[in-house]
C-alpha cells in the first residue's frame, strides 16, 4: 500500500496524556526525559493541574465524582448565560502544541507554511505551476503538524492492528481532547458516565482514500478508523461519557458549527460539560488537485487576506479542541476561564449567493445579525473581528462587505473595528478552521492584544474600507481602549453555504 510506511502505528517522540496517567501505569522511569521533551505549563497554570482531581462538573470537592447516567443540570440562568472557554488543546504547523506556542506564534509573527513533505505524497510528480493543468497541483506549499505518524495507542487503549487504520485526525483529536481537559484541571478518568458532550467537526477524509485504495487488504477496522462518525464516538468510547456525541460536516465551517452545537448543549441542560472543535490532516493530494483546477491555492503559498496580491489560500494540517461549562459552573469550581462565548449562530446562504460554492454577502449579513441579537450584543461593541479569511480574490470582498454592514456600521473613521486571519499564519485547516481561529480570538482577548495578520502590504483596492468601518490589523498591537469589555467575534464559511459565527468577551 503506497505511503503506509509514513502512517504505520509509531510511538510519537513526545508522549501524549497527563504525568498522573504516567505514574499510575508504571511509567515513572519515563517521566525525566517526558518533562524534558514536552514544554512546561506557566506558572499560573500549576496550581490549576494539581488540582485536577476535584469534581469536573464544579462542585469544588475533592474526590468527588459525577452520576452515572444522571440527567443533566437544569440551566436556569437564562438563555444567553455565557459559556466558559474553560481548557485548551491544540497541534497546528509552526511547532504549535499548547495555547502558549500558539501565542508565541502569534506575537512573532510567525509564517509556519512550508514546502510539502517528501512523505506526504510525491509533489514533484504533481507539481505545475499552470493553474488548472489536470491532475496536476499549482502550489508546492501547505502547513504541516510534526509528528502527525507518532501515536501512543497504549494510552489511549487502541490496539496496535487498529491504530495502524486510525486516521490521523482521528488520533489528533484524542490527544488534543485530553489535553484541553489536563488545561482545564479536569482528570479524564473523572468523566466516566457524566453528561460530557462531545461534538467534533471534520469534513473530508484522505486517510480513507488511502486505505481503501487497496482492496485486498480491507478490514473492520478502517471502518471505524475513518469513518467521521466515530471520531466523536470514539472520544466518548474512551472517556465513558455519555452526554451527546456528534460528528458534524459543513466543510471549512465544521469546527465552528460544533462549537455552537455544543453551546446549545450546555444551555439546553444536555451536557454539563463539553468537548467541541476539530481536525484536518492532509496525507493525499487530490483536494488540492481539486482546488487547483479552480484556482483556489496561492501559487506562493502566502495566505494575503485583505491585500491586493490576494491570490488563494494554502491548506494545512490542524486540530483544535476546546473544554467549555457555563459560566456559572466554571465559576463556582474556580477554573480559569480564557474567555467567555456570549452567543452564536449558524446559517446557509441559501440561494443568496447565485451558486452553491459561491460566498454570498446577503447569508453572511444575515448570519451576522442572528449571531449578535443571539449573544445580546451590539455588533459596533466589537473591537475585532478574527475573519474566515481565506486570501481570495471572489472570498475576501464579500466577508469585508457583510462585515462592514453589519459590525462596520456607523463607526468613527478614526476607530474602525479590526479584522485578522490566522490563516496568513498558518494556513486553512479547513475542517478545524474555526475552531483555530475562536483559539486565537479568545487568547487576544485574555493576553488584551490583537496578533498581526500577515502578508498585507497593500489593502485590497476593490475594498471601500473607510466607508466599510474595517481595517486588517497589520502589526501586532495591544488591544484597542474601550468603554466596555473586550469583544470579539470569529466567522468560518462551509463550501456548501453554510456559515457560522460566534461572539467572544473577556472573562469576567
Amino acid at each position: 500500500m503506497r505511503g503506509a510506511g509514513l502512517w504505520r502505528y509509531r510511538r510519537p517522540s513526545s508522549e501524549a496524556g497527563s504525568l498522573a496517567r504516567l505514574a499510575a501505569t508504571g511509567g515513572a522511569r519515563h517521566l525525566g526525559s517526558y518533562l524534558s521533551r514536552r514544554p512546561l505549563l506557566p506558572a499560573r497554570r500549576a496550581c490549576r493541574t494539581a488540582r485536577r482531581h476535584r469534581c469536573a462538573l464544579g462542585c469544588g470537592a475533592i474526590g468527588c465524582r459525577p452520576r452515572r447516567r444522571g440527567v443533566g443540570a437544569v440551566v436556569t440562568n437564562g438563555a444567553r448565560e455565557p459559556i466558559a472557554i474553560v481548557g485548551i488543546g491544540c497541534r497546528l504547523p509552526g511547532g504549535v502544541v499548547d495555547p502558549s506556542s500558539m501565542w508565541q506564534l502569534l506575537r512573532d509573527g510567525v509564517d509556519a507554511i512550508t514546502p510539502i513533505p517528501p512523505d506526504r505524497f510525491d509533489v514533484d510528480t504533481l507539481y505545475d505551476p499552470r493553474p488548472a493543468t489536470p491532475g496536476r497541483i499549482m502550489s508546492r506549499w501547505g502547513g504541516f503538524v510534526d509528528g502527525i505518524d507518532g501515536f501512543d495507542a497504549g494510552f489511549f487503549e487502541t490496539a496496535p492492528r487498529e491504530a495502524e487504520r486510525l486516521d490521523p485526525q482521528q488520533r489528533l483529536l484524542l490527544e488534543t481532547s485530553w489535553e484541553a481537559l489536563e488545561d482545564a484541571g479536569i482528570a479524564g478518568d473523572a468523566l466516566a458516565g457524566s453528561n460530557t458532550g462531545v461534538y467534533v467537526g471534520m469534513w473530508i477524509n484522505e486517510y480513507e482514500a488511502l486505505l481503501f485504495g487497496d482492496r485486498e487488504h480491507i478490514d473492520f477496522h478502517m471502518t471505524t478508523g475513518t469513518g467521521r462518525y466515530a471520531a466523536s464516538g470514539r472520544l466518548s468510547y474512551f472517556l465513558d461519557l455519555m452526554g451527546p456525541s456528534v460528528t458534524v460536516d459543513t466543510a471549512c465551517s465544521s469546527s465552528l458549527v460544533a462549537i455552537h452545537l455544543a453551546c446549545q448543549g450546555l444551555l439546553s441542560g444536555e451536557c454539563d460539560l463539553a468537548l467541541a472543535g476539530g481536525a484536518n490532516a492532509i496525507v493525499e493530494p487530490f483536494i488540492t488537485i481539486a482546488y487547483s483546477q479552480s484556482r483556489m491555492m496561492a501559487p506562493d503559498g502566502h495566505c494575503k487576506f485583505g491585500d491586493a496580491a490576494a491570490d488563494g489560500y494554502v491548506r494545512s494540517d490542524g486540530a483544535v479542541m476546546i473544554a467549555l461549562k457555563r459560566l456559572s459552573s466554571a465559576q463556582a469550581a474556580g477554573d480559569h476561564i480564557y474567555a467567555v462565548i456570549r452567543g452564536s449562530a449558524v446559517t446557509n446562504d441559501g440561494r443568496s449567493s447565485g451558486f452553491l460554492a459561491t460566498p454570498g454577502q446577503a447569508g453572511q449579513e444575515h448570519m451576522l445579525r442572528r449571531a449578535y441579537v443571539n449573544a445580546g450584543v451590539d455588533p459596533r461593541s466589537v473591537q475585532y473581528i478574527e475573519a474566515h479569511g481565506t486570501g481570495t480574490a471572489a472570498g475576501d470582498p464579500v466577508e469585508l462587505g457583510a462585515l462592514g454592514a453589519v459590525v462596520g456600521a456607523s463607526r468613527d473613521v478614526a476607530r474602525p473595528c479590526l479584522v485578522g486571519s490566522l490563516k496568513s499564519n498558518v494556513g486553512h485547516t479547513e475542517g478545524a478552521a474555526g475552531a483555530a481561529g475562536l483559539v486565537k480570538l479568545a487568547l487576544a482577548l485574555e493576553r488584551a492584544e490583537v496578533p498581526a495578520s500577515l502578508h498585507v502590504s497593500r489593502p485590497n483596492p476593490s475594498v471601500p474600507w473607510q466607508q466599510l468601518g474595517m481595517r486588517v490589523n497589520a502589526q501586532h498591537q495591544p488591544w484597542p481602549v474601550t468603554d466596555g469589555p473586550r469583544r470579539g467575534g470569529v466567522s468560518a464559511f462551509g463550501i456548501a453555504g453554510t456559515n457560522a459565527h460566534v461572539v467572544l468577551e473577556e472573562a469576567p
